[in-house]
């Protein structure tokens, strides 16, 4: 079972705004692009297809807190730590860290909640984490997400 992941990237240019700092709805685009990097690495998809449904893993709530800025090719580690595993839903935490000098530039968290829509009626429900995913993840011990036990 799995409770964290990390994910290195380079920042783009188009990542970034006129100030040449990276924007800050880019911060949720790289939890979303990390989150399926992790799904992948356990060997699952994130997008589940049967005849009669689609799953998927909708946000129901997102945060981000800015510490420092990012600028165009600095090299940024996110490390996902999952902290929460519920009977419908998943909460993580991202913690953004310049490569170079480990210095934590920002720390977002992400709650997804499991869900199907019925390819018929398009009804989206929630619906319990697939036992697959379950016996996957785990939650990060306290301690590596800043909580006392």
């Amino acid at each position: 079972m799995s409770h964290e992941f990390k994910l290195t990237r380079r920042i783009e240019f188009a990542e970034t705004d006129m100030a040449g700092i990276v924007h800050f709805a880019n911060f949720y685009r790289m939890m979303e692009i990390t989150e399926h990097a992790f799904f992948r690495s356990l060997g699952l998809s994130i997008h589940g297809h049967d005849p009669m449904s689609t799953t998927g893993w909708p946000r129901v709530r997102a945060s981000c807190d800015f510490r420092a800025p990012l600028r165009f090719e600095d090299e940024v580690e996110i490390h996902l730590l999952v902290a929460e595993v519920r009977t419908r839903s998943i909460r993580y935490v991202f913690i953004f860290r310049r490569a170079d000098d480990g210095t934590e530039v920002a720390r977002g968290e992400v709650v997804t909640v499991c869900a199907s829509v019925e390819k018929t009626t398009r009804k989206l429900t929630a619906v319990p984490i697939p036992d697959a995913v379950r016996a996957a993840i785990e939650p990060a011990p306290a301690a590596l997400l800043g909580v006392s036990s």
